[in-house]
């Protein structure tokens, strides 16, 4: 992104008057339905052509949950970039990385492990698929989640916290909340992909590829939008605990309309008592109210 552009848009992010497509209307209808969900739910939306922003409880933290595996991607990518690794490259991984109880769609394709397979493989998976233990294969190639955050933060994204594993996230319910980020940081976060060129375009156009091919949360920012509409986006969940509280169901993305506008939009919904199919509906009804919004602006 231009050096004007980033100046924009941090002055409409740090704004508390940036104007948006009927502005009122969609803050209104939001509110309402956010109540559906009986937790925390948290809003950030930014308009692709001129950065302008609608927020709702932009700046408190959420966990993440698989969202991170967004980050994860980028920093994965400038590796790449840079020639430390490739694409093509082999990675060895065993029955032990394949770990059981975890969404792992690479463990149900290779259940005795063993096996050498190309980072992209892996990335695609983590990313489109959401696989959890593809995820931790590629934490421990990048050196760990520490790697990761301080990429991140480098980039200039101050309020994005990686700092635990899906194995470590796995052993105690408590610890997803400590992979957190802010609905406005995440937003700003794919804007900047979508905008500037700390990845080559080659890597871009991929990352842009596997989160279009998302197949994860179909009801989420997709589930209400005409259908063919682009979304490329990483969904987030932490199923539900022993009292039927939901810490996270999210989604982050990009959508494109046909005009060539469009915007990027975060949900999170956090300790919700509300279920599944409700949490969803709110995340769908949210972006459908956005997308509403364009069209009629």
């Amino acid at each position: 992104m231009k050096l004007l552009n980033r100046i924009i848009l941090i002055l409409f992010i740090y704004s508390n008057a940036a104007s948006f497509p009927q502005t009122d209307s969609v803050r209104i209808k939001t509110l309402q339905i956010i109540e559906q969900a009986k937790g925390k739910v948290g809003v950030a939306v930014i308009n692709l052509k001129t950065s302008d922003t609608l927020t709702v409880r932009g700046n408190e933290y959420f966990p993440m949950q698989s969202v991170y595996k967004f980050p994860l991607a980028l920093a994965v990518l400038d590796k790449v970039d840079k020639g430390e690794i490739s694409l093509d490259k082999k990675l060895f991984v065993s029955k032990s990385d394949l770990l059981p109880n975890t969404w792992s769609p690479l463990r149900d394709k290779y259940p005795d492990g063993n096996v050498f397979l190309s980072l992209d493989e892996i990335l695609s998976n983590t990313v489109s698929l959401s696989d959890n233990n593809g995820c931790d294969i590629l934490f421990r190639l990048m050196g760990g989640t520490a790697i990761v955050d301080k990429y991140i933060h480098n980039l200039g994204i101050e309020d994005i916290d990686i700092a635990f594993t899906e194995e470590e996230m796995h052993k105690d319910w408590q610890v997803q909340y400590k992979n957190r980020s802010t609905p406005l940081a995440m937003a700003e976060l794919l804007y900047r992909f979508y905008y500037e060129d700390f990845l080559s375009k080659s890597s871009k156009d991929y990352l842009w590829r596997i989160m279009a091919a998302t197949v994860t949360g179909p009801k989420r920012i997709k589930g209400l939008l005409t259908e063919g509409t682009v979304v490329a986006h990483k969904t987030g969940s932490s199923g539900e605990d022993e009292n039927g509280i939901a810490a996270a169901t999210n989604d982050a993305g990009i959508v494109q309309l046909d005009d060539g506008s469009g915007f990027v939009i975060v949900v999170f919904v956090s300790d919700a008592a509300a279920d599944e199919e409700t949490r969803e509906k709110v995340i769908a009804q949210i972006a459908k109210t956005v997308y509403d919004a364009y069209l009629n602006k």
